[in-house]
């Protein structure tokens, strides 16, 4: 009888969720979830070894938490985490469990990228496309029947949801080796095969706003669909996160971006900042703003698009950036 493993994101709470396995990274310090369940574990008595790079650790929950089992993967520290790092923390995940935790049948991963900056679907895509890489070289637990992706954020879960659906159409992957991929669409095979290792080679776009509630829809509806339809990764840094430095490491991504989007409403001095880094480091910039009278200093003579609603954004920003793919070569893959 032919097996199918049944992938799914489902928006509620990692702590609660039922499974045999959840699956956390550690990047070498603590950032949140992990920070969480470490203090929960400790409570139950449990000190876990947390993992070096390219380590992992499995550690029985008791009652702590809804799964059974946590499993650590060490990765690099967060700022060295990206798509191809995600990509093969999925599949070394799966590929430690089938030898520690061979029985597992449920496993849960949470979702990783998109929290620290990383374009949403590539990240995504990259986390499954590690998973099929485990599968279809047999390198999984025997027992596996299902896969979790837990998002908090339902609005995240939803448009994650489209993507995987876009990839498996059925929600299913089939346990068949080499030949588990061989039924989906070309393009869903060819995304699965070279998501995260090429990822480093296609154009992204670094977005500059204030990080504030209010504006996630505009990113997530109004800027970052625009920037996938054309073609572009679309990323943002999530300064709560980072320890350290953290100019530095917008400062990389803005280096390295071959283009610069920067919503100027509300006159954020940070989002003042990175426009004139950008502009010092020659990356095109698009400006937007919500009310042109939140315009200051030098940018009052810069062409600037001007928006009342997240599809009227939408709609302007994909004409611009049609257009400014066709015009400026580095900008196409």
């Amino acid at each position: 009888m032919k097996r199918s493993l049944k992938m799914s994101v489902v928006a509620g709470d990692a702590l609660t969720i039922k499974g045999d396995v959840l699956v956390l990274k550690y990047a070498q310090n603590f950032y949140g979830l992990d920070k969480i369940v470490y203090s929960l574990l400790s409570q139950k008595g449990t000190i876990p070894v947390l993992p070096d790079v390219d380590d992992d650790v499995i550690i029985e929950t008791r009652g702590a938490l809804g799964v059974d089992n946590i499993q650590f993967v060490g990765v690099k520290p967060l700022r060295q985490f990206n798509y191809s790092g995600i990509r093969d923390f999925a599949r070394r995940s799966l590929v430690s469990l089938a030898r520690k935790a061979p029985t597992a049948r449920h496993i849960v991963f949470t979702i990783h990228g998109p929290g620290y900056g990383l374009d949403e679907t590539e990240a995504f895509e990259s986390e499954v496309a590690g998973i099929v890489e485990a599968v279809t070289s047999g390198a999984f637990p025997v027992a596996i029947e299902s896969i979790t992706f837990i998002e908090y954020a339902q609005g995240r879960a939803d448009r994650l949801t489209k993507s995987l659906k876009k990839l498996f159409p059925m929600g299913e992957l089939p346990i068949d080796g080499y030949s588990s991929i061989s039924e989906l669409t070309a393009e869903s095979q060819d995304t699965l095969r070279t998501v995260g290792y090429a990822s480093a080679g296609k154009p992204h776009v670094f977005v500059a706003m204030p990080f504030a509630a209010e504006m996630d829809d505009i990113y997530h509806y109004g800027i970052q669909g625009a920037a996938n339809a054309a073609g572009l990764l679309c990323e943002r840094a999530d300064l709560s996160v980072f320890t350290g430095d953290v100019m530095e490491w917008v400062k990389a991504r803005i280096a390295s971006a071959k283009l610069v989007i920067a919503d100027l409403s509300s006159a954020n001095p940070n989002v003042y900042l990175e426009v004139g880094y950008a502009w010092g480091c020659r990356v095109p910039t698009v400006l937007l703003v919500k009310e042109a009278n939140d315009l200051k200093f030098d940018v009052k003579v810069q062409r600037c698009i001007e928006y009342k609603s997240i599809k009227q954004l939408e709609e302007s920003l994909r004409i611009e950036l049609t257009g400014l793919t066709q015009a400026i070569p580095q900008l196409r893959a």
